[in-house]
């Protein structure tokens, strides 16, 4: 892992125990709530570990918000125009997919996020990790199946997605090539 991705990673863990914090849980309620271990919540908070996607998918969806609303928190700064180079990239350690944040942050309620997904790659989401929110699809380039509840989309390059109500869903590459997809996401919290 590089410098920019361990900075990431601690502003993360330490973005997890703000929120964490600011609503009076401990780690052990946290991990009830995010069905995961309170060990590995620390291990995160602490920078000691680096948390896959489907770990901050669990964790955001516990906190009632999105990943991608918690990643910037982490990281981004206020500001109308947010350039390529300042954009939030994180690389789950897991399947090695990335994860870039595209959109500023600002008051406005939508988050656009491009994701890069390796060959082979299976990334669930539980539905708390969208459950305030609207969001669509759109693949820029590849393949991809999208698994929402008993549900299968195939989609190609170009095709988009309106996701239902919230279901766990999993985001698979089949292919031999990567894809990449773009994420919009309307919040109706605001958070």
């Amino acid at each position: 892992m590089n410098t920019i991705e361990d900075t990431l990673n601690a502003r993360i863990g330490a973005r997890i125990r703000i929120e964490r914090e600011s609503r009076s849980w401990s780690l052990s309620e946290l991990a009830d709530r995010a069905g995961v271990s309170r060990t590995m919540i620390h291990k995160i908070e602490r920078g000691d570990s680096s948390p896959t996607a489907t770990m901050l998918g669990r964790l955001s969806g516990a906190f009632g918000i999105s990943m991608s609303t918690l990643i910037a928190r982490a990281e981004m700064q206020e500001g109308k125009l947010l350039r390529f180079a300042s954009q939030p990239v994180w690389r789950d350690p897991q399947s090695h997919y990335l994860r870039r944040h595209v959109s500023p942050r600002s008051d406005l309620p939508i988050d656009l996020v491009q994701v890069e997904l390796p060959p082979g790659s299976d990334i669930p989401m539980p539905a708390s990790s969208y459950a305030l929110a609207r969001q669509l699809i759109w693949l820029q380039q590849g393949e991809l199946l999208f698994i929402e509840g008993d549900t299968r989309h195939a989609m190609r390059a170009g095709d988009c997605l309106e996701l239902g109500p919230p279901n766990d869903c999993r985001f698979v590459n089949e292919s031999a090539e990567s894809c990449v997809y773009l994420v919009v996401r309307l919040n109706h919290s605001g958070a």
